[in-house]
């Protein structure tokens, strides 16, 4: 027999479909896309044709003077629309509509699909389907990105958003069988907005679920290869509306969630290691592409590693690189040298397996706790793996907002127009990282009840889940406030 405070699943079930009333604005939401779809192909166009002149165009323009704003020249223009609208405003869109960028408006998704209808169809490698690709994938992005300055020079945003486009072409016109392996598999933004779209108020249901785990199957109608029966998480629903028709008994159908829900049951929805380790290992790589910008420290390094090559006669340490690889724009007063591409990439990589151990072992303290203070039953049992998997997500919010304000921190300049100064702006985005650890703290307390853990006991294992939070607060408020 179950202890009584064993988590009964049916109570879930009337948790998460609680907020399916009312079901008017939802219905006309499905109606809408559902007359749409033959439609979205115009739009998929349109943003293709914007993304393409954002990333190239500023090829071609004069250069743009150091006064010179985003309404006075197309290149500051294009900087601003990626960095300052764009990028934030996607990673935010999950919070209330899940991944819909992915489905309705992405032009790289939207690319890649239509090479595949023109491509040989070849089976999709295991190399590809392996759930490490999109971490690796992200990390090389975020690195490549910070070598040759994508935030700075229109040549670097054409190479790093020009070159994952051309990626997401071939990958499309290669494998699959009218299928978005690209979305699926190896897109770099795709784990990003997938982790996050957990928290989302959204969600895709079956109407007649099946039993058992959410499964792959390259069959069926889904384009990112859900087998949409089985359908029990968010991640990989890119939102494309070609599962629901309201008319029909099967399908999927758009429901409305308490953002976070799916994390707080994070048990009953596919918990999934990839995941936590992307989060671990994102945070820090984007972070160190921050860091290395302010701390004296790397500095130092820098000159020690500098040293270190010149007493060994190593010359070749200060010849810069080619321009695919390092920045090298001597028009601008910007030259890095293979000391600089050594650097930055060592200390990013440093970063990302040093916030990742810091993690892991906080994760792993609060997993132990959980543990030793259960007094519920689990059939079958909880392991600590699966424990630690499960706390990891806890990080979720602090995660997003962190990507936020570091690679997005030029939403927050039109602040500026109505009064606020640095300091002023320094503290509502100190205000907005508060609100996502007091939500992180939430969502560690919601996972260790369904771990079993009494509510008068929880506070001990959420102590080493706020301890890492604080951590990546401490970090974060160095790289963008020192």
């Amino acid at each position: 027999m179950n202890n009584p405070k064993q988590f009964d699943p049916s109570q879930h079930i009337q948790i998460t479909d609680i907020t399916e009333n009312p079901r008017g604005l939802l219905s006309r939401i499905e109606s809408f896309f559902v007359r749409q779809k033959d439609r979205l192909i115009w739009v998929h166009a349109m943003m293709f044709v914007v993304f393409v002149a954002l990333i190239f165009l500023p090829l071609f323009l004069s250069e743009p003077s150091e006064q010179a704003s985003p309404l006075d020249h197309f290149t500051e223009f294009a900087n601003y629309a990626m960095w300052g609208l764009w990028f934030p405003l996607v990673l935010l869109s999950v919070v209330f509509t899940g991944r819909s960028w992915c489905g309705l408006l992405c032009p790289m998704g939207a690319a890649s699909e239509w090479a595949n209808k023109k491509g040989p169809q070849f089976a999709i490698p295991g190399w590809l389907k392996w759930q490490g690709t999109p971490i690796v994938s992200f990390i090389l992005v975020t690195t490549l990105g910070q070598t040759v300055g994508v935030r700075d020079h229109p040549e670097a945003i054409a190479l790093v958003f020009g070159g994952t486009l051309g990626m997401a072409i071939l990958i499309g016109f290669f494998f699959g069988r009218n299928k978005r392996a690209w979305c699926r598999h190896a897109c770099p933004i795709g784990l990003l907005l997938g982790v996050f779209s957990r928290v989302g108020a959204i969600q895709f249901t079956p109407k007649r679920p099946k039993p058992g785990c959410e499964g792959y199957t390259e069959k069926g109608i889904c384009p990112t290869m859900i087998d949409i029966s089985r359908k029990q998480e968010s991640r990989h629903c890119i939102e494309c509306f070609r599962c629901v028709n309201p008319k029909a008994k099967g399908g999927l159908a758009l429901r409305a969630r308490r953002p976070g829900l799916e994390i707080e049951n994070i048990h009953d929805h596919n918990p999934n290691s990839a995941e936590v380790w992307f989060l671990f290992l994102g945070i820090g790589s984007a972070l160190g592409g921050f860091l290395w910008l302010v701390l004296d420290l790397y500095q130092q390094w820098r000159l020690d590693v500098a040293g270190w090559f010149i007493d060994h006669e190593l010359w070749w340490i200060g010849d810069a690189g080619p321009w695919w690889l390092m920045s090298v724009h001597p028009e601008r007063r910007e030259v890095f040298t293979w000391l600089d591409f050594i650097m930055i990439v060592g200390f990013m990589s440093l970063c990302a397996i040093a916030l990742a151990a810091i993690l892991w072992c906080m994760t792993a303290l609060c997993a132990k706790l959980s543990e030793a203070l259960s007094q519920s039953d689990h059939y079958p049992p909880l392991t600590l793996k699966q424990r630690m998997i499960e706390l990891g997500y806890q990080y979720a919010p602090v995660a997003l907002v962190s990507l936020v304000l570091g690679l997005g921190a030029e939403l927050f300049e039109p602040l500026r127009l109505i009064g606020l100064d640095s300091i002023g702006i320094s503290w509502a985005k100190g205000t907005f990282f508060v609100m996502s650890l007091l939500w992180s703290v939430f969502l560690g307390n919601k996972i260790l009840a369904r771990q079993g853990v009494a509510a008068y006991q929880r506070w001990l294992p959420l102590v080493p889940g706020v301890a890492g939070s604080s951590v990546i607060a401490t970090l974060w408020w160095l790289a963008l406030f020192n």
